[in-house]
């Protein structure tokens, strides 16, 4: 099962992280990170206020 970061084995404190574990776990976060913005992505572009004039006749 994969784990957040919020997730922190219970060692934790009383260990150092590896340097493959902290790439691993920058990835997992960058990944999830991604996934957040283009889950919202409609939502983050604001609708243009722009209303075009009428031709002059």
């Amino acid at each position: 099962m994969s784990r957040d970061r919020k997730d922190l084995p219970e060692d934790h404190a009383t260990r150092d992280e590896s340097p493959g574990e902290r790439r691993e776990r920058k990835q997992k976060e960058s990944e999830n990170q991604d996934e957040a913005l283009e889950e919202t992505f409609p939502a983050s572009d604001p609708v243009s206020p722009f209303v075009p004039a009428k031709a002059p006749d």
